[in-house]
């Protein structure tokens, strides 16, 4: 079977993590960057051929089949938008944007397109996370109580020096959306949908490095009644420190934690566990700092598998839109 041609629209340090994956598994054959440094690394790198304006790469190639966005977070809708109306299906990165009604705009032209719009959310793919998941599904837990959700990280000044888009609200849109997005995402894949949010947050140490918060807690009701906390912050001293999810239910309560909620750290089940877990990818390694665990290689299997075979997408717009509704609903408390 024909291999999947795919082109890239940023070429940092994620979008280097996604070169490398469609390079194993499909034909990367067209890069796109601002900065031509950074687009001629990649092209040179994969043989492909390189850009620097999104309309050019748009318009003259007709050979793709797959665009993949991977610029700062306030980009992703216009240039997934360009793309779509281009005739291409867009593989799009967390956070699908950085306001719901953006979200759907995205779904809406998709739709107009009749193109698959595939959002990046890797960490579903977390042994420990597909293993609750399951748990939850089959009803093995029972009711879900309640949910408590960690996220200390470590972001240091240069991590936002080093670049001129992360720590604005226009192009980042704050910490939930650029760190903690996939963590959202787990309560909502998980748990559900969220009712009500109290929120309350505080920038206690990056007043020069960004325009918004660098720590929040978080009060959530579930619209199944569950109820839930989110902690969060990038003040974890030197280095990262925990990203967990806990659920308390009727019939049982499992933690998955690590740093990059990569471990089963506690269970207990009524008459029965969660055993021979597959010990999963490392985090993303990004030189100074460390991101969440690197499953881009089960994204683009799922990608290839829906347009060729038909298979069920992992995580549609649809999806996406409900973590960035649940991000919205905690800033509009924090802010209000």
């Amino acid at each position: 079977m024909k291999k999947i041609n795919f082109a890239i629209v940023g070429c940092g340090r994620i979008g280097n993590r996604h070169a490398e994956h469609i390079n194993n598994q499909g034909n990367l054959i067209a890069v796109c960057d601002i900065v031509e440094e950074n687009a001629s690394a990649v092209a040179e790198k994969y043989h492909a051929k390189k850009y620097t304006s999104i309309e050019k790469l748009l318009k003259n190639e007709k050979e793709v089949d797959v665009v993949a966005i991977c610029t700062p977070n306030g980009l992703h809708a216009e240039q997934t938008i360009a793309a779509l109306r281009a005739g291409f299906h867009v593989v799009c990165e967390k956070p699908m944007a950085i306001n719901v009604h953006d979200c759907g705009k995205m779904i809406q032209e998709a739709e107009w397109a009749n193109k698959r719009l595939f959002i990046v959310k890797q960490n579903r793919y977390n042994p420990p996370i597909e293993a609750v998941r399951e748990l939850i599904h089959s009803g093995k837990l029972g009711q879900i109580y309640s949910v408590q959700l960690n996220c200390f990280w470590n972001r240091n000044p240069e991590y936002y020096n080093d670049s001129n888009w992360k720590g604005t609200k226009k192009l980042d849109g704050g910490t939930l959306f650029t760190q903690y997005s996939h963590f959202v995402d787990l309560l909502y894949f998980l748990i559900g949908d969220v009712k009500e949010v109290q929120a309350f947050a505080s920038n206690f140490h990056h007043q020069k490095e960004m325009e918004f918060e660098d720590t929040g807690v978080v009060v959530v009701k579930f619209h199944n009644n569950a109820l839930g906390t989110i902690n969060y912050t990038v003040n974890s001293f030197d280095k990262n420190m925990e990203g967990s999810l806990t659920i308390f239910s009727e019939k049982g309560t499992v933690k998955v934690g690590g740093q990059y909620l990569n471990e089963l750290e506690y269970q207990s089940f009524d008459g029965f566990e969660i055993t021979n877990l597959p010990k999963g990818n490392p985090p993303n390694q990004y030189g100074k700092y460390t991101g969440s665990m690197s499953n881009h290689d089960k994204v683009y299997k799922n990608v290839i598998d829906v347009l060729q075979n038909d298979g069920v997408i992992t995580t549609n717009g649809f999806e996406g839109l409900k973590t960035v509704e649940i991000i919205e609903k905690i800033y509009d408390s924090i802010n209000n």
